[in-house]
């Protein structure tokens, strides 16, 4: 049995509920949302269409429901409008998640947290500062979604499989994100030489622009956000990665927002590096090493998220 709560039932909470259904993820689904008719259709509709998955219990509820919950997913907050920063939400939905916290972990306190509201690197931050939980139950979806964009679009330049692409981004979930390049590979070959490496030349493409890549996947969500009106897609896909590198027990490493300790010189400000999750939430960290360049980047990424921190009423 596995039992997963998701608080916030708008398009991105339905949609990792719908997904956990369809992947056979979790057992049992509470879906919570302050709008209890929007959670009540959500749940109705995707319970409707369980036959065809395997056996799920989906359901809208409260937060006493939440017991014995294995993860709770945070989803809740006013969606990023056209032409709106992440860092722009900040105190709006530090608001919410402060109003949520104690009413969710009084009825779930055992369960591992995974923080999936913008600005989610703020919002982690806060988690860890009001909700009293131990740090490693605590995981902000930070830049797992930027690194599958990095990844996406990497593969498809490569015209190759994303599994043997091996490529990050660090940082916050924003616009101060960057990719350090030195870790970038693809089937063990550095990036910028893998051209260099195939033997059929026709392959070959013009030399991949770093600048270019990292500026596509910055404004990849405020594109998607202007075309559709938001974007849930991938990162309900997302969540459910980390739901199931949980679930497996298999240590896992995921560039995942988490409280940083002194880690490359940073403290105090959660942003993500390549964290290993596993059973219990997160089991360690990973000091990949770092460029002095890319040292300084993840540094003004920090400082960036500590100078939004400093001007909220946390």
């Amino acid at each position: 049995m596995s039992k997963i709560t998701i608080i916030g039932a708008g398009s991105v909470g339905a949609t990792i509920a719908y997904t956990i259904a369809v992947a056979g993820i979790a057992s049992e689904v509470v879906m919570i949302d302050i709008n209890e008719s929007k959670s009540l259709g959500e749940a109705l509709d995707i319970r409707q269409g369980v036959s065809f998955c395997p056996p799920i219990n989906i359901y809208a509820g409260t937060y006493q429901d939440a017991v014995g919950s294995d993860i709770v997913i945070l989803t809740s907050g006013v969606a990023r409008k056209p032409g709106q920063t992440r860092l722009e939400l900040a105190q709006v939905n530090v608001n919410i998640t402060k109003s949520i916290t104690p009413q969710i972990t009084k009825y779930a306190p055992d369960a591992v947290y995974i923080i999936v509201s913008n600005p989610v690197d703020i919002l982690t931050y806060l988690f860890h500062k009001v909700s009293g939980l131990p740090e490693h139950r605590i995981i902000g979806s930070g830049t797992i979604l930027d690194t599958a964009r990095l990844r996406a679009r990497l593969a498809e330049y490569f015209s190759i499989s994303q599994n043997n692409v091996h490529a990050y981004v660090f940082g916050e979930h924003g616009d101060s994100s960057f990719v350090p390049w030195s870790l970038a590979t693809i089937s063990n070959i550095h990036i910028d030489s893998y051209s260099q490496c195939l033997t059929d030349k026709q392959m070959i493409n013009p030399t991949l622009v770093h600048n270019e890549v990292e500026t596509y996947i910055r404004k990849s969500g405020g594109k998607i956000i202007e075309r559709k009106g938001a974007t849930f897609y991938a990162v309900s896909l997302s969540v459910c990665h980390i739901c199931k590198c949980i679930f497996s027990g298999a240590d896992t490493a995921l560039t995942v927002s988490t409280l940083m300790h002194g880690e490359y010189g940073i403290d105090d400000v959660c942003l993500s590096t390549q964290a290993i999750v596993g059973r219990d939430g997160i089991a360690g960290k990973i000091l990949a090493p770092l460029t002095e360049e890319e040292t300084a980047l993840l540094h003004k990424s920090a400082d960036s998220l500590k100078a939004v921190i400093q001007n909220l009423d946390i």
